[in-house]
C-alpha cells in the first residue's frame, strides 16, 4: 500500500494494483504517449505565471528526468468480496462461544482493512455496514448466521408478547427486556440490522422495523437446510414463520433464492449473490453453469452490482450473453461453451 497526497495504491503482490482515494477506486493502466513528459521542480503553470505579472523574466530550468509513458485511470467497481471473506474466517457466535474464548481467531481493525482491500475507505466502511458487520472489543465482526437469527428472533417474539407497532419498537424497553439473555450490545445491533433508528416525540429512540429484511433473513433460515423446495410449500412455511403483521413476497428474496418455473411443481433454492465469483465473465460462466436460459427478470439480481458507473444490465447482457426468444419471452445464455 502506497499513499501519496490522499491517494492510496492499494494490492498485494497477487493482485492487479488499483488506485484510491477517499470515496472511490480506479483500475491502472500504464499509456504511453507521443510526446516526451519532462519533470522539472518547481515548474509554473501558465495560469501560475499569469497570476505573477512582477515576474516577466526567462527562467532557465533543470530537468530532473522524462517519460514516455503515464498511468491511465479508469472509475472501477471496488474489489468488496475478500471483506466478507475475511469476516467469515471467524464469524461471532456469542458471548458464550467457547471458539471465541480462545485468542486463535482472525482479528481485524478499519487500518487492517485499508491495507488488505482493493477499495476506498468510504466503499469499506459502507460494505461493512451493508454486511450488518459491527465493531467488538475493536474488532471488526459478523455475526454466525444461527446466532443472528437468535438475535431476531429474541426481538420479534418480544414484539409480539408486548403488542408493540411493527414502526415504533422502544429500544430501552427491549434493552431491559432482553438484557439478560444477551448482550445489550448485540440486541441493539439486530435492532439497527433490521431496522431504522429514529428518535420520538419525547426524546425517546425508536426502530422501525423493515419487513423486507426480516422475511428475506427467515427464508434464507429455511432454505439453507434444502437443496430444493416445493415453491407452494415453501411460501406457506415462510408466511407461517415471519411475524405477525408481515406478509412475505417473492420480490423479497432477489439475490437470495431462485425459482424454477420449468419443475413440475415449480421450485426454489437458495443462490446467493455473494456467493458468486466476483470477476464479470466468471460471473456469468457460473450463473450459465446453473441455468442455460435466463430472463432479464431473474439475471438482473446476479449481475446489477457488476454494473460501472453509468453502465446498464442491458449493456452487460449485451457484452457477455447471446439472447434469443423463447416462447415469446426473451431470454440470454452463453455466448461462450460452458464446461
Amino acid at each position: 500500500m502506497t499513499k501519496n497526497l490522499g491517494l492510496v495504491i492499494r494490492g498485494e503482490k497477487d493482485e492487479q494494483a488499483v488506485l484510491c482515494s477517499k470515496d472511490k477506486t480506479y483500475d491502472m493502466k500504464i499509456a504511453d504517449t507521443s510526446n516526451m513528459l519532462l519533470f522539472i521542480p518547481g515548474c509554473k503553470t501558465p495560469e501560475q505565471l499569469n497570476a505573477d505579472q512582477a515576474s516577466c523574466d526567462i527562467i532557465h530550468s533543470q530537468i530532473a528526468g522524462f517519460s514516455n509513458n503515464y498511468w491511465e485511470l479508469r472509475r472501477c467497481r471496488p474489489k468488496l468480496k475478500k471483506l466478507r471473506k475475511l469476516l467469515m474466517e471467524d464469524p461471532y457466535e456469542g458471548p458464550d462461544s467457547h471458539k471465541d474464548q480462545t485468542l486463535t481467531f482472525s482479528k481485524y481493525t478499519t487500518e487492517d482493512f485499508l491495507s488488505l482491500i482493493q477499495a476506498s475507505e468510504e466503499e469499506i466502511l459502507h460494505q461493512l455496514q451493508v454486511i450488518n458487520a459491527c465493531k467488538i472489543e475493536g474488532y471488526w465482526r459478523i455475526l454466525e448466521f444461527d446466532y443472528e437469527m437468535k438475535l431476531l428472533n429474541h426481538v420479534t417474539q418480544l414484539i409480539d408478547s408486548e403488542s408493540w407497532s411493527l414502526n415504533k419498537v422502544p429500544l430501552r424497553t427491549c434493552l431491559e427486556e432482553l438484557g439478560s439473555l444477551e448482550p445489550t450490545e448485540m440486541i441493539e445491533h439486530i435492532l439497527l440490522s433490521y431496522g431504522r433508528r429514529y428518535i420520538g416525540d419525547a426524546g425517546e429512540v425508536y426502530f422501525e422495523m423493515h419487513e423486507d429484511k426480516i422475511c428475506r433473513a427467515i427464508a434464507q433460515m429455511l432454505l439453507q437446510n434444502a437443496v430444493k423446495f416445493n415453491l407452494s410449500e415453501f411460501q406457506e412455511v415462510w408466511q407461517q414463520s415471519v411475524p405477525e403483521g408481515m406478509t412475505a413476497r417473492l420480490d423479497q428474496l432477489k439475490g437470495l433464492a431462485l425459482v424454477d418455473k420449468t419443475s413440475r411443481p415449480e421450485t426454489i433454492f437458495l443462490l446467493k449473490v455473494e456467493d458468486l465469483p466476483e470477476d464479470t465473465q466468471e460471473r456469468f460462466n457460473s450463473l450459465f453453469s446453473i441455468r442455460e436460459k435466463w430472463t432479464e427478470v431473474d439475471i438482473t439480481p446476479y449481475i446489477q452490482d457488476l454494473c460501472a458507473e453509468k453502465q446498464t444490465v442491458g449493456a452487460l447482457l449485451t457484452k457477455y450473453a447471446r439472447s434469443s426468444m423463447q416462447n415469446g419471452v426473451k431470454v440470454y445464455n452463453s455466448r461462450r461453451p460452458i464446461s
